[in-house]
Protein backbone atom coordinates (compact mmCIF):
# COMPACT_ATOMS: atom_id res chain seq x y z
CA UNK A 1 0.00 0.00 0.00
CA UNK A 2 2.69 2.47 1.05
CA UNK A 3 4.61 1.22 -2.15
CA UNK A 4 1.02 2.74 -3.92
CA UNK A 5 1.16 5.69 -2.30
CA UNK A 6 4.73 6.82 -3.47
CA UNK A 7 3.60 6.30 -6.99
CA UNK A 8 1.05 8.26 -6.83
CA UNK A 9 2.59 10.94 -5.15
CA UNK A 10 5.45 10.72 -7.42
CA UNK A 11 2.65 10.57 -10.81
CA UNK A 12 0.82 14.35 -9.36
CA UNK A 13 4.42 16.18 -8.52
CA UNK A 14 5.27 14.99 -12.17
CA UNK A 15 2.07 16.51 -13.44
CA UNK A 16 2.45 19.20 -11.11
CA UNK A 17 5.86 20.12 -12.91
CA UNK A 18 4.35 19.60 -16.25
CA UNK A 19 1.64 22.47 -15.40
CA UNK A 20 4.96 24.91 -14.24
CA UNK A 21 7.04 24.04 -17.86
CA UNK A 22 3.50 24.77 -19.35
CA UNK A 23 2.93 28.06 -18.04
CA UNK A 24 6.61 28.78 -18.32
CA UNK A 25 6.01 28.28 -22.44
CA UNK A 26 2.95 30.80 -22.38
CA UNK A 27 4.77 33.10 -20.16
CA UNK A 28 7.72 32.84 -22.67
CA UNK A 29 5.64 34.17 -25.32
CA UNK A 30 3.62 36.63 -23.48
CA UNK A 31 6.78 38.62 -23.21
CA UNK A 32 7.05 39.17 -27.22
CA UNK A 33 9.45 39.97 -29.39
CA UNK A 34 12.78 39.45 -27.28
CA UNK A 35 15.89 37.93 -27.69
CA UNK A 36 15.73 34.16 -26.82
CA UNK A 37 19.26 34.59 -24.99
CA UNK A 38 17.34 37.89 -22.98
CA UNK A 39 14.55 35.33 -22.26
CA UNK A 40 16.61 32.35 -20.83
CA UNK A 41 18.94 34.66 -18.82
CA UNK A 42 16.06 36.05 -16.67
CA UNK A 43 14.33 32.44 -16.89
CA UNK A 44 17.75 31.25 -15.27
CA UNK A 45 18.62 34.30 -12.56
CA UNK A 46 15.41 33.12 -10.64
CA UNK A 47 16.60 29.44 -10.87
CA UNK A 48 19.68 30.19 -9.71
CA UNK A 49 18.35 32.14 -7.02
CA UNK A 50 15.83 29.78 -5.77
CA UNK A 51 18.30 26.74 -6.32
CA UNK A 52 21.02 28.69 -4.40
CA UNK A 53 18.64 28.96 -1.43
CA UNK A 54 18.06 25.34 -1.24
CA UNK A 55 22.01 24.09 -1.64
CA UNK A 56 22.50 26.51 1.35
CA UNK A 57 19.78 25.08 3.47
CA UNK A 58 20.82 21.93 2.86
CA UNK A 59 24.39 22.37 3.44
CA UNK A 60 25.30 21.04 0.04
CA UNK A 61 28.37 21.49 -2.50
CA UNK A 62 27.96 24.82 -4.48
CA UNK A 63 30.22 23.60 -7.58
CA UNK A 64 30.31 19.92 -6.92
CA UNK A 65 33.20 17.28 -6.34
CA UNK A 66 35.95 18.35 -8.64
CA UNK A 67 35.88 15.17 -10.43
CA UNK A 68 32.37 15.87 -11.84
CA UNK A 69 32.87 19.05 -12.91
CA UNK A 70 33.61 18.59 -16.62
CA UNK A 71 30.45 16.41 -16.93
CA UNK A 72 28.75 19.51 -15.06
CA UNK A 73 29.82 21.92 -17.63
CA UNK A 74 29.03 19.79 -20.48
CA UNK A 75 25.53 19.02 -19.32
CA UNK A 76 25.06 23.06 -18.41
CA UNK A 77 26.52 23.95 -22.01
CA UNK A 78 24.33 21.18 -23.77
CA UNK A 79 21.48 22.10 -21.56
CA UNK A 80 21.95 26.17 -22.07
CA UNK A 81 21.66 25.66 -25.66
CA UNK A 82 18.48 23.43 -26.45
CA UNK A 83 17.14 26.12 -24.01
CA UNK A 84 17.85 28.83 -25.74
CA UNK A 85 16.25 26.97 -28.97
CA UNK A 86 13.88 26.07 -27.75
CA UNK A 87 12.62 29.31 -26.21
CA UNK A 88 13.44 30.55 -29.85
CA UNK A 89 10.89 28.29 -31.08
CA UNK A 90 7.82 28.56 -28.23
CA UNK A 91 7.91 32.46 -29.89
CA UNK A 92 7.24 31.17 -33.30
CA UNK A 93 5.14 28.04 -33.34
CA UNK A 94 1.87 26.59 -32.06
CA UNK A 95 3.13 26.08 -28.45
CA UNK A 96 1.81 22.58 -28.07
CA UNK A 97 3.99 21.74 -31.01
CA UNK A 98 7.15 23.08 -29.79
CA UNK A 99 6.38 21.38 -26.22
CA UNK A 100 5.73 17.86 -28.42
CA UNK A 101 8.95 18.42 -30.47
CA UNK A 102 10.52 18.88 -27.21
CA UNK A 103 9.76 15.70 -25.78
CA UNK A 104 12.21 13.99 -28.56
CA UNK A 105 14.69 14.31 -26.43
CA UNK A 106 13.96 11.19 -24.73
CA UNK A 107 14.85 9.57 -27.90
CA UNK A 108 17.65 11.21 -28.68
CA UNK A 109 19.48 10.08 -25.24
CA UNK A 110 19.05 6.68 -26.02
CA UNK A 111 20.92 7.71 -28.66
CA UNK A 112 23.52 9.12 -26.97
CA UNK A 113 23.46 6.47 -24.63
CA UNK A 114 24.33 3.63 -27.23
CA UNK A 115 26.74 6.01 -28.82
CA UNK A 116 29.04 7.47 -26.16
CA UNK A 117 28.07 5.49 -23.05
CA UNK A 118 27.92 1.84 -24.94
CA UNK A 119 24.49 0.94 -23.75
CA UNK A 120 22.72 -1.56 -25.93
CA UNK A 121 19.91 -0.28 -28.10
CA UNK A 122 16.94 -3.20 -27.96
CA UNK A 123 14.78 -3.54 -30.78
CA UNK A 124 11.83 -2.03 -29.12
CA UNK A 125 13.44 1.10 -28.62
CA UNK A 126 14.92 1.47 -32.59
CA UNK A 127 10.80 0.73 -33.18
CA UNK A 128 10.25 3.30 -30.54
CA UNK A 129 12.36 5.59 -32.53
CA UNK A 130 11.13 5.02 -35.54
CA UNK A 131 7.83 6.00 -34.96
CA UNK A 132 8.24 8.95 -33.14
CA UNK A 133 10.81 10.52 -35.98
CA UNK A 134 7.66 9.69 -38.36
CA UNK A 135 5.30 11.40 -35.66
CA UNK A 136 7.85 14.50 -35.97
CA UNK A 137 7.49 14.57 -40.19
CA UNK A 138 3.90 15.07 -39.44
CA UNK A 139 4.41 17.98 -36.78
CA UNK A 140 6.47 19.51 -39.09
CA UNK A 141 5.41 19.24 -42.46
CA UNK A 142 8.63 20.04 -44.21
CA UNK A 143 8.29 22.94 -46.61
CA UNK A 144 11.47 24.24 -48.58
CA UNK A 145 10.82 27.69 -47.06
CA UNK A 146 11.97 29.67 -43.88
CA UNK A 147 8.85 28.70 -42.29
CA UNK A 148 10.68 25.33 -41.24
CA UNK A 149 13.29 26.79 -38.92
CA UNK A 150 11.59 27.06 -36.15
CA UNK A 151 10.51 23.51 -36.70
CA UNK A 152 14.24 22.56 -37.21
CA UNK A 153 15.27 24.89 -33.98
CA UNK A 154 13.04 23.15 -32.00
CA UNK A 155 14.07 19.50 -32.76
CA UNK A 156 17.61 20.74 -32.48
CA UNK A 157 16.35 21.98 -29.09
CA UNK A 158 15.59 18.55 -28.14
CA UNK A 159 18.75 17.61 -29.61
CA UNK A 160 20.66 19.32 -27.06
CA UNK A 161 18.63 18.70 -23.91
CA UNK A 162 19.09 14.82 -24.97
CA UNK A 163 22.71 15.13 -24.45
CA UNK A 164 22.32 17.09 -21.74
CA UNK A 165 20.44 14.30 -20.55
CA UNK A 166 23.13 12.06 -21.49
CA UNK A 167 25.54 13.74 -19.21
CA UNK A 168 23.03 13.18 -15.97
CA UNK A 169 22.91 9.70 -16.57
CA UNK A 170 26.73 9.91 -16.43
CA UNK A 171 26.52 11.93 -12.96
CA UNK A 172 24.00 9.48 -11.73
CA UNK A 173 23.34 10.07 -8.14
CA UNK A 174 26.84 11.56 -7.59
CA UNK A 175 25.50 14.85 -7.07
CA UNK A 176 22.26 16.03 -5.25
CA UNK A 177 20.43 17.46 -7.97
CA UNK A 178 19.97 21.07 -5.87
CA UNK A 179 23.47 21.42 -6.94
CA UNK A 180 23.07 20.05 -9.94
CA UNK A 181 20.70 23.07 -11.09
CA UNK A 182 22.26 25.37 -9.34
CA UNK A 183 25.57 24.59 -11.65
CA UNK A 184 23.40 25.07 -14.97
CA UNK A 185 21.22 28.04 -14.20
CA UNK A 186 24.62 30.03 -12.86
CA UNK A 187 26.55 28.44 -16.04
CA UNK A 188 24.00 29.57 -18.44
CA UNK A 189 23.34 33.64 -16.75
CA UNK A 190 27.52 33.53 -17.10
CA UNK A 191 27.74 32.29 -20.56
CA UNK A 192 24.66 34.33 -21.41
CA UNK A 193 25.47 37.39 -20.11
CA UNK A 194 27.70 38.82 -22.91
CA UNK A 195 25.09 37.78 -25.68
CA UNK A 196 22.32 39.79 -23.59
CA UNK A 197 24.58 42.90 -23.22
CA UNK A 198 25.43 42.85 -26.56
CA UNK A 199 21.93 42.58 -28.21
CA UNK A 200 19.95 44.08 -25.07
CA UNK A 201 16.42 45.38 -25.92
CA UNK A 202 14.75 47.59 -23.57
CA UNK A 203 11.41 45.17 -22.30
CA UNK A 204 8.26 47.18 -20.34
CA UNK A 205 7.02 46.63 -16.92
CA UNK A 206 4.99 44.00 -18.47
CA UNK A 207 7.89 41.87 -19.91
CA UNK A 208 9.45 41.64 -16.64
CA UNK A 209 6.64 40.40 -15.09
CA UNK A 210 6.00 37.99 -17.58
CA UNK A 211 10.09 36.55 -17.67
CA UNK A 212 10.09 36.71 -13.84
CA UNK A 213 6.80 34.25 -13.62
CA UNK A 214 8.25 32.29 -16.47
CA UNK A 215 11.57 31.51 -14.11
CA UNK A 216 9.25 30.85 -11.32
CA UNK A 217 7.17 27.99 -12.65
CA UNK A 218 10.41 26.85 -14.55
CA UNK A 219 11.58 26.44 -11.11
CA UNK A 220 8.21 24.87 -9.76
CA UNK A 221 8.42 22.34 -12.85
CA UNK A 222 12.12 21.54 -11.73
CA UNK A 223 11.57 21.05 -8.45
CA UNK A 224 8.55 18.96 -9.00
CA UNK A 225 10.63 16.69 -11.20
CA UNK A 226 13.00 16.30 -7.93
CA UNK A 227 9.84 15.13 -5.68
CA UNK A 228 8.75 12.91 -8.26
CA UNK A 229 11.59 10.99 -8.55
CA UNK A 230 12.39 11.18 -5.06
CA UNK A 231 9.00 9.08 -4.94
CA UNK A 232 9.02 6.95 -7.85
CA UNK A 233 11.89 5.22 -10.58
CA UNK A 234 11.11 7.19 -13.89
CA UNK A 235 10.33 4.22 -15.28
CA UNK A 236 7.38 3.91 -13.38
CA UNK A 237 5.88 7.30 -14.07
CA UNK A 238 7.61 9.19 -16.81
CA UNK A 239 4.75 8.95 -19.19
CA UNK A 240 2.74 11.39 -16.54
CA UNK A 241 5.32 14.52 -18.50
CA UNK A 242 3.19 13.88 -21.43
CA UNK A 243 0.91 16.02 -19.80
CA UNK A 244 2.99 18.68 -20.10
CA UNK A 245 1.72 18.84 -24.07
CA UNK A 246 -1.75 18.77 -23.17
CA UNK A 247 -1.69 21.93 -20.59
CA UNK A 248 0.28 23.48 -22.89
CA UNK A 249 -2.44 22.93 -25.76
CA UNK A 250 -4.94 24.13 -23.67
CA UNK A 251 -3.36 27.35 -22.74
CA UNK A 252 -2.09 27.83 -26.04
CA UNK A 253 -5.72 27.86 -27.01
CA UNK A 254 -6.72 30.08 -23.72
CA UNK A 255 -3.96 32.42 -24.47
CA UNK A 256 -3.63 32.83 -27.84
CA UNK A 257 -6.25 30.36 -29.99
CA UNK A 258 -3.80 28.06 -30.98
CA UNK A 259 -5.25 25.00 -32.39
CA UNK A 260 -2.87 22.75 -33.66
CA UNK A 261 -3.92 21.14 -37.22
CA UNK A 262 -5.46 17.51 -37.55
CA UNK A 263 -1.87 16.30 -39.28
CA UNK A 264 -0.19 17.63 -36.25
CA UNK A 265 -2.42 16.18 -33.94
CA UNK A 266 -1.58 12.47 -35.97
CA UNK A 267 2.12 13.36 -34.80
CA UNK A 268 1.52 14.20 -31.17
CA UNK A 269 -0.40 10.60 -31.20
CA UNK A 270 2.54 8.90 -32.63
CA UNK A 271 5.19 10.21 -30.84
CA UNK A 272 3.29 9.99 -27.22
CA UNK A 273 2.54 5.72 -28.45
CA UNK A 274 6.29 5.44 -29.18
CA UNK A 275 7.55 7.36 -25.71
CA UNK A 276 4.33 4.77 -24.08
CA UNK A 277 6.21 1.86 -25.61
CA UNK A 278 9.06 2.22 -24.23
CA UNK A 279 7.57 2.79 -20.78
CA UNK A 280 6.07 -0.19 -21.12
CA UNK A 281 8.51 -2.46 -21.98
CA UNK A 282 10.91 -0.83 -19.04
CA UNK A 283 7.97 -1.24 -16.54
CA UNK A 284 7.41 -4.36 -17.99
CA UNK A 285 11.52 -5.93 -17.51
CA UNK A 286 12.52 -2.76 -14.76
Amino acid sequence: MEKFSDLKKGAIFLIFSALGFAFMSIFVKLAGDLPATQKVLFRNVISAGLAFYMVKRNGLSLFGKREHRKYLLWRSLFGTVGMVLFFYSIDRLVISDANMLNKLSTFFLIMFSALFLKEHVKRYQVLAIVVAFLGTILIIKPAFNVEIIPYITSVSAAMFAGAAYTMLRVLGNKESTYTVVLFFSSFSVLFLLPFVLFQYEVMSWIQVVYLLLAGLFATVGQFGITLAYKYAAAREISIFNYFNVLFAGILGWLFFSEIPDLVSLVGYVMIFSASYYIFYKNKKHG
